[in-house]
């Protein structure tokens, strides 16, 4: 047992109420009739793991640690080679539904339904698990065994009739026995594509033609594709598709779902032009929250907070001075479909592009480790210590963040007033955003809940996020000090959010530290060593009513200092 300590600072102080206080709601919460649990729905993502289709010629999924905290860092920096058919994953229209100037048979106007144009209502939904676990390796090698017709309505007599704003999830535990490191893992996919085992449980042409007649739009499978081996996998697809249904594949834990009563969401990176993607299912039971959710998807109450990923545009950032740049969104084609006259891609990008999370091990270094930083950031950390208490260790990469903690009610917090206030010969340098700001918001609106996640609005991202040569008043002149920086939010009002009981904090901004380096760094370290997280790079927080839920999960990659996703909310 560690002995107990009294702090020297304020915001030593703080933390430790704060961490009272959460124990005691946690206590709470645990004493409470029916306790709201998040249950992850998605496969972790590393090399060692059957994450990526294995035949040729499919890019395998790989995490570079670009830089590690030490002398040339402060930071953890990594970059990710990842296809949209890795891991938990999104399908959407155009990867089976031509696009109508084709005119082929299969055209329409669904084939332009990419990723970046499905609206945010359609990722979520009440989860309707139909148990298909009776046909797991039912079959022979290299066949799947088909849920049909007759599975969907075993489940509405046992349950109720489907309808429009439900989100059918086949459950056949098939990825919860399969999905493995390897060798093991080669029984997920590349098995069945050589014949060795049978297939996964999968829906067949006519099953997604039922589901059509009920208004069903959105569907999961726990298995790896949607698509019965060895020849149904494409008519299955269109038959779904060609309805504008969308679907998550690589599901798991879908045994720790009710039959009904769940709210179950599929959120993604916002790829511009995607016919699939990599994304994180996720599901919310028991309480009141799962019901008004449902509600809110069903009644297309959404608002998508994330911009579209494309190349070209600035999403990384360019750094201070020449060779500090992150790595750029890059769009990488591999494999042409001549019927679809489209590339299969993949892409290159920082895991910190887009719309992202900040985990604590961004800015910390794992505990136990002796950590040189360069003689500035030296004496910057020591500034830091002086004023706000020991700096703290974290290995809490973006697997290990808790769903729960990237999702709450959203609280708005208008800064944009600070927007010119800074002086011009200190440039560069952003607007801070203080605690006497956050109270005066609160005198205003009311205080802080533990538990909501405090959105700041600046409007940066809204009016500077353009294609080159127009891209500079985003990154590069506000960090060259050509132009003020963006509202940043500061050490002493992390603190103060943590003693509120927040535990993620989100920007329409770039990043939540903004152009002076100094003053970022001790942000992001105040935010590890309060075990907060931060969600970067929002777009349209002005559109969100007074009452509304905030929902986000990054990408589940091992070991990620950063991690990719879509934020939405669904309001009342």
């Amino acid at each position: 047992m560690k002995p107990f300590f009294i702090p020297k600072t304020a915001a030593g102080l703080w933390l430790l109420l704060a961490l009272f206080a959460a124990a005691q709601q946690s206590v709470a919460q645990d004493g409470a009739g029916q306790q709201t649990k998040f249950v992850d729905c998605s496969l972790l993502i590393a090399p060692e793991y059957p994450a990526t289709w294995p035949s040729a010629p499919f890019p395998r999924f790989q995490i570079m640690h670009m830089r590690t905290i030490g002398p040339d860092s402060a930071y953890n920096v990594d970059s990710l080679l990842i296809d949209g058919n890795t891991g938990t994953q999104l399908d959407v229209p155009p990867h089976s539904v031509a696009r109508p100037d084709l005119n082929r048979e299969k055209s329409g106007p669904l084939g332009l339904a990419y990723i970046d144009k499905i609206e945010a209502w359609q990722f979520g939904g009440e989860a309707c698990v139909v148990d298909v676990r009776d046909l797991l390796d039912k079959a022979p090698n290299g066949t799947s065994p088909l849920v049909r017709p007759e599975h969907v309505q075993r489940f509405e007599q046992q349950h109720r009739r489907l309808h429009f704003g439900d989100v059918v999830l086949f459950r056949s535990d098939y990825s919860d026995k399969y999905y493995r490191p390897f060798p093991e893992g080669s029984r997920y996919i590349a098995d069945i594509l050589d014949r060795k085992a049978p297939g996964y449980p999968d829906p067949d042409p006519d099953c997604m033609e039922f589901l059509a007649t009920r208004g069903v739009m959105t569907l999961g499978t726990d298995s790896a594709s949607m698509g019965p081996l060895p020849n149904l996998a494409e008519p299955t697809h269109y038959a779904g598709l060609k309805h504008g249904m969308i679907w998550t594949e690589g599901a798991t834990n879908l045994g720790a779902l009710p039959p009904t009563g769940a709210f179950y969401t599929m959120l993604g990176p916002k790829h511009k032009d995607g016919p699939y993607g990599d994304g994180r299912a996720f599901a919310i039971t028991g309480g009141d929250l799962p019901a008004r959710l449902i509600a809110a998807s069903k009644a297309k109450r959404a608002i998508d907070l994330s911009p579209t990923l494309e190349q070209g545009l600035p999403l990384t950032s360019p750094g201070i001075g020449t060779g500090n740049h992150r790595q750029v969104y890059l769009k990488v084609d591999f494999l042409y479909s001549d019927y679809l006259d489209m590339h299969h891609h993949t892409h290159l990008m920082d895991s910190m592009a887009g719309t992202h999370l900040v985990p604590p091990s961004y800015a910390l270094p794992p505990e136990g480790s002796q950590v040189t930083y360069a003689p500035e950031v030296r004496g910057w950390l020591a500034d830091y210590e002086k004023q706000y208490g020991p700096r703290g260790f974290s290995s809490r990469t973006t697997e290990k963040v808790p769903l729960d903690w990237t999702c709450g009610e959203a609280r708005v917090i208008d800064v944009t007033s600070l927007v010119g206030s800074t002086d011009k010969s200190a440039w560069p340098a952003s607007p801070e955003i203080t605690p006497a700001l956050i109270q005066a918001d609160e005198k205003k609106h009311g205080p802080l809940r533990a538990g909501d996640v405090v959105i700041f609005r600046t409007g940066h991202v809204e009016k500077h996020l353009k294609p080159a040569p127009d891209d500079s008043g985003l990154w590069t002149d506000p960090l060259a000090g050509s132009t003020e920086g963006w509202p940043a939010l500061g050490p002493d009002a992390v603190f103060y959010l943590k003693k509120q009981g927040i535990r993620c904090v989100a920007t329409d901004a770039p990043d939540l530290g903004g152009v002076d380096p100094k003053r970022a760094l001790m942000t992001y370290w105040a935010l590890g060593t309060s075990e907060m997280v931060g969600v970067e790079f929002l777009v349209n927080v002005g559109e969100i009513p007074q009452i509304a839920y905030f929902l986000f999960a990054a990408v589940k990659v091992r070991d990620c200092h950063g991690g990719p996703g879509r934020a939405t909310v669904l309001h009342d």
